[in-house]
């Protein structure tokens, strides 16, 4: 992308005319402009993924922090509130700052009568036990009243753009073989493999569609888990003097940081690139901030919990609300990567949307979407019944897992007398289902599970409704 190698130019890491070279090789031979400065000998391949890897800075001066110091005073009030006798380590490691600012910070509620020195093992402020007075606590009283934020310090907005672009989706680099491990475990058309795999590597949106219980969300979530590298995002941002929590142990699986902790800013959090998956209970006030009227402070959207990762919207056209209107709300993510969203004051901003985006549904596009909106969802992957040969392969595996004998008797019978006789087709999932139901039988009759004639016909009764009047 030219966004990467302007960033490298500023910095200092190739040249103007290295960048120029690049992109007209670009041109010829295709590849991102990553790989083409490495492929020209101006980047070694460890150069540019370390440069994909780079840590948050940790802040030295309270400036540093890009957050007004009164914020960070109040939200240090807040937190004393709370500690009784504290020292300057404990209160840096709530809000996550260097001793160093939170000391700066410090002296000036010391200079308020805001906190007092109760003592100390020796002359550095760093051993000094403080506690809140009085007027302190009636200070902070006042300030939880307003917003009960009470966690890390937040980053700007500017930051978290930044750090957003600089660990773009659209920067992954995914090979053939991470797409055959990733999807070992699956029985897939080789060609949907290769439809995948650049689907993957655009960042954009993939429109996954076709009839139910056939793998779709098996593959969404196998997509999550090809996502490489860890990213860093903040406990929380702010914006006009409000706070926005971000970072969700729901959604968000943090992980050790790669360095110590006095190398990189502790307002981020290493975690896994974010997945987070929706299916029915999607709405579209899910989709924008959500303000807490008790705590006083804002839930970052879903989208935005998603940046720098997967967004897996399953089951479009289940949603309560109609799916263009869904769509429409992200025709403009989609087309700019940017989205939009507003405080309860009515302040509108921007934030980054970069953001794999994976819509899955079992209903047939033309019964959802119009062909405009149809046409900004990047990859249309029909994902469909398998082969006879198919089902067979996933049978096995099954068999296999479940500790079943595979007979291959008992399933031509199954094939002939229960599939083609009623007309049913091949579903990925019916091997699974099935054979969970001859695994119950056996536990019923206290017999070892066995794949029979008999077995698999009472699994099929038990798993068919019989439409016959």
């Amino acid at each position: 992308m030219e966004e990467l190698g302007k960033r490298l130019v500023v910095e200092g890491k190739i040249s103007e005319q290295q960048l120029e070279q690049a992109l007209e090789r670009q041109k010829l031979h295709g590849g991102r402009i990553g790989q083409n400065l490495v492929a020209l000998g101006f980047l070694t391949p460890e150069a540019l993924e370390s440069y994909f890897k780079k840590h948050p800075a940790p802040p030295v001066t309270v400036d540093d922090t890009e957050i007004d110091v009164s914020l960070l005073t109040d939200l240090i009030m807040k937190h004393i509130l709370f500690m009784g006798e504290f020292r300057l380590a404990d209160v840096a490691e709530k809000v996550k700052l260097p001793i160093k600012i939170v000391d700066a910070i410090m002296e000036t509620l010391r200079r308020d009568k805001f906190v007092e020195v109760k003592g100390g093992a020796g002359y550095a402020t760093v051993t000094y036990t403080f506690k809140i007075t009085d007027t302190g606590k009636n200070r902070s009283t006042e300030l939880f009243e307003l917003c009960r934020y009470v966690g890390p310090a937040p980053v700007s907005l500017e930051s978290y753009r930044r750090m957003i672009e600089h660990q773009s989706i659209k920067n992954i680099i995914i090979s053939e073989e991470n797409i055959d491990k990733a999807f070992a475990h699956m029985v897939i058309d080789e060609s949907i493999l290769k439809r995948l795999g650049p689907a993957i590597c655009s960042g954009k949106s993939v429109f996954i569609y076709g009839p139910p219980g056939n793998g779709k969300t098996a593959i969404a979530e196998s997509i999550g888990k090809i996502l490489p590298n860890e990213v860093y995002i903040p406990y929380a941002i702010t914006v006009g003097g409000q706070i926005i929590n971000v970072y969700d142990p729901v959604n968000h699986v943090a992980v050790p940081p790669a360095v110590d902790a006095g190398f990189y800013d502790q307002r981020w959090v290493p975690i896994k690139r974010p997945v987070v998956m929706t299916g029915g209970e999607l709405t579209l006030k899910m989709l924008d901030l959500d303000f807490n009227e008790v705590s006083k402070f804002y839930e970052a959207p879903l989208q935005m919990k998603a940046n720098n990762g997967l967004f897996v919207m399953d089951d479009l056209g289940r949603q309560q609300i109609e799916p263009h209107q869904l769509l429409n709300r992200w025709i403009v993510p989609l087309d700019r990567r940017i989205d939009f969203i507003s405080l309860n004051t009515g302040m509108k901003f921007q934030i980054p949307f970069d953001v794999l985006v994976v819509f899955s549904t079992n209903l047939e596009p033309a019964e959802l979407i119009d062909d405009a909106l149809l046409r900004r969802l990047r990859y249309k992957i029909k994902i469909d019944h398998p082969t006879e040969i198919q089902f067979e392969s996933i049978f096995r595996r099954i068999c296999a897992k479940y500790g079943v004998i595979f007979d291959r008797e008992a399933f031509s019978f199954l094939v002939q007398e229960c599939y083609v006789k009623n007309s049913v087709r091949f579903n990925a999932c019916h091997p699974r289902d099935i054979v969970e139901h001859i695994v119950d039988i056996a536990h019923f009759y206290n017999c070892p599970p066995a794949m029979t004639r008999e077995t698999v016909r009472a699994a099929w009764s038990n798993y068919f409704v019989d439409s016959r009047r």
